[in-house]
């Protein structure tokens, strides 16, 4: 089949769970013998275009940032994002049979959806998220919040093969008005379906994650300390990068916190992996997730994860309560530095119960099983869109 991936972003010039999947999804399609071209904006070097195996890389916008100075998504950027995407599709709609596309930035999917019939092609789009009202206003405020809700419900009515990713988001996005049931994948782990080589609990909590506010990156620093009045070895690595990475560094300067946490920024994934499986568990205090894969990364070596309930918190739904982890009720430093201590003082028990935990859904969780039903549902008997 003919297939066109839609995304702004393109791993790992751009690191984020879409991210990964998006790019998993084009280069297993390559690898099954399908014919994929991937839309994105540019984000390498002119002279350094990327090599997929497989598949075509064609750059639609410019290079951009995709956050500005507040640590929010732009608005520029998804328009012409966007923009290049329906000239795309307005030239080349008739090359695919399929235009597989992230539903966020929604300029895309409303591209893909408006050149639909001239390309004859079936749409299929992956929606992380669905936010509500109240988080648009918070996110863009009052005026800006509802233009960009009304934009949500409007893609959410492109005729469409939806998957979601949560439970969670599933229900909104019925609610949004999908016109079709949305499909609920839970894989998007691209490891071995078998336990990786479990090793000791060191005294240590790992951050892994973009730094951006819905993460609260900053509020580790506080939990590994408050931790250390009843573990006074714990340790903290905060990995990762963006804008709030800086707040992470103040943080740790104003906490006195040097020589127990500490925050190297970006590294490659091998230095991640390594100080995951050492961890006594994963501390992720986002109140936003549109699925939260590190946490199931984090299980395949037998670690649990400390999460932190919110409404808008789907990672929460990986989570077997004092199985695989902890969903701790807020982000205050007392509370996720007492679940920390919990965690570490239950470490060999929970090694033992993730790991088992893991090799019971590994398979529901991998990559590879969600990728079948995507690919399946090309060839769904759905009436087929007639070409003119």
């Amino acid at each position: 089949m003919r297939i066109c991936i839609v995304y702004d972003c393109l791993f790992p010039w751009t690191v984020g769970g879409a991210e990964r999947w998006m790019r998993n999804v084009a280069e297993a399609l390559a690898a099954d013998g399908h014919e994929v071209t991937y839309l994105t904006r540019r984000q390498w070097p002119v002279d350094e275009p990327p090599a997929l195996d497989g598949v075509r890389v064609i750059a639609v916008s410019r290079e951009e940032p995709l956050y500005g100075p507040d640590g929010n998504r732009t608005i520029g950027e998804p328009l012409r994002f966007g923009w290049g995407v329906l000239a795309h599709l307005a030239r080349h709609g008739r090359d695919y049979d399929v235009v597989h596309t992230a539903s966020f930035p929604y300029f895309s999917l409303l591209a893909a959806g408006a050149m639909r019939r001239r390309g004859g092609y079936r749409i299929v789009a992956d929606w992380h998220e669905v936010w509500s009202d109240a988080y648009w206003r918070e996110y863009l405020g009052g005026l800006q919040g509802r233009i960009a809700r009304l934009i949500q419900r409007a893609c959410a009515r492109v005729r469409q093969e939806a998957f979601c990713f949560s439970r969670l988001h599933a229900r909104r996005l019925r609610e949004e008005g999908l016109r079709s049931e949305p499909t609920v994948l839970r894989g998007e782990y691209a490891g071995p379906e078998e336990p990786l080589t479990r090793r000791a609990p060191e005294p240590l909590v790992v951050f892994a994650g973009r730094m951006i506010p819905e993460k609260q990156a900053p509020a580790v620093v506080g939990a590994v300390a408050a931790a250390r009045r009843r573990v006074p070895e714990l340790r903290g690595i905060i990995f990762g990068d963006g804008p709030q990475l800086d707040a992470v560094r103040a943080e740790i300067e104003r906490l006195g916190a040097g020589d127990f946490v500490r925050a190297p920024g970006f590294v490659d994934a091998a230095e991640v992996e390594d100080g995951l499986s050492r961890a006594t568990c994963l501390l992720l205090p986002s109140i936003r997730e549109g699925y939260g894969a590190i946490v199931v990364e984090a299980a395949a070596h037998g670690v649990p994860s400390v999460l932190v309930a919110a409404p808008d918190n789907a990672s929460v739904e990986h989570i077997d309560e004092g199985v695989n982890g902890f969903v701790a009720p807020d982000a205050s430093p007392e509370t996720l530095g007492a679940t920390l201590a919990t965690a570490y003082e239950r470490r060999e028990a929970l090694r033992a119960s993730t790991a088992a935990w893991f090799a019971e859904h590994a398979h529901e969780l991998s990559m590879r099983t969600s990728l079948e039903r995507v690919v399946a549902s090309y060839r769904s008997t759905a009436e087929p869109i007639v070409r003119r």
